[in-house]
């Protein structure tokens, strides 16, 4: 193998994104179809070592002849695009105080697990389902219709719904995902009623409670709590002050506050980080412990 690759030494973190030359590359090429795993392996980090650069004359093999080199260079260009997606989330993730942009958040994250969604499309969805609720909603009636429409929309045409089957399934944490499937998590599906409710100008906030998340309509006149997670479903304070007390966590000052948007992406995190580790991945434990550690600060 060292005849084939002469001066292919790893390059060090300073001259990572330095480029291989043609012939580099073709002895590469030629190796990252081996069947000896660890010639594989060994070929694959000196592809990585390359960094970004690597991509794009990888890119032109992803439709090679030969199905090996497809699928090895594929998962080395989706290995790299995920290494940059979850370097700006976790840039985001340092740079921001308690409040940003949520919907903006969650779309990074989405993106260091499924690095080439169209963002802008699934943004045009979000902004097409609230161009529908427009035309619906009387902001002169009561709060309950106002929701009630929001509701019968989201939950009952489109069919949002709490994926109750599968709660622990980590696709339920990533909104592309919850959008496909139109199924997610409490907290997932608050904060696409959230992203809604911003574009519909509704006064609604998210609610971190122990052991579930809610929204709340709060305006001048009126409180009410939403459970998007069980299809829309309509609860007073006192509901909630029963639901915490008969679970166990009692009730106390602060927990039926908004949360801050750190907040609330740190507790998606960290539900994140305790699904993959229930799951024993633990490269993906690491990636979410990165994230924490950075939200905590």
């Amino acid at each position: 193998m060292n005849q084939l690759l002469p001066n292919m030494s790893a390059p060090s973190p300073s001259t990572q994104s330095a480029t291989f030359s043609e012939r580099q590359r073709e002895a590469l090429l030629k190796l990252l179809v081996d069947e000896d795993a660890a010639v594989y392996q060994t070929i694959r980090q000196k592809i990585l070592s390359c960094g970004q650069e690597a991509a794009p004359w990888l890119r032109a093999h992803v439709l090679s002849s030969d199905p090996v080199l497809r699928r090895r260079a594929q998962e080395i260009i989706q290995h790299l695009a995920r290494q940059q997606t979850d370097s700006e989330f976790l840039t985001f993730c340092l740079k921001q105080g308690e409040n940003f942009d949520a919907e903006e958040a969650c779309w990074l994250l989405a993106r260091t697990q499924y690095p080439d969604i169209n963002v802008a499309a699934y943004q045009a969805l979000l902004d097409s389902y609230a161009g529908e609720l427009l035309e619906r909603i009387n902001y002169s009636v009561p709060q309950e219709q106002t929701l009630g429409t929001m509701n019968q929309f989201l939950f009952s045409e489109l069919g949002f719904t709490g994926n109750e089957e599968c709660y622990y399934d980590p696709e339920n944490s990533y909104l592309n995902r919850v959008i496909d499937r139109r199924k997610g998590n409490p907290i997932s599906l608050c904060l696409l009623y959230l992203f809604l409710a911003r574009r519909l100008h509704l006064p609604v906030t998210g609610i971190g409670m122990p052991g579930h998340f809610l929204c709340r309509y709060q305006s001048t006149t009126a409180e009410l709590f939403i459970d998007p997670f069980y299809r829309g479903k309509f609860l007073s304070k006192a509901d909630c002050i029963g639901y915490l007390r008969k679970a166990d966590h009692g009730y106390h000052e602060g927990d039926l506050d908004p949360a801050a948007p750190r907040r609330i992406l740190l507790r998606v995190c960290s539900n994140l980080h305790r699904i993959y580790a229930d799951l024993a991945l633990t490269e993906e434990v690491s990636r979410l412990q990165r994230y924490i550690v950075a939200l905590s600060r």
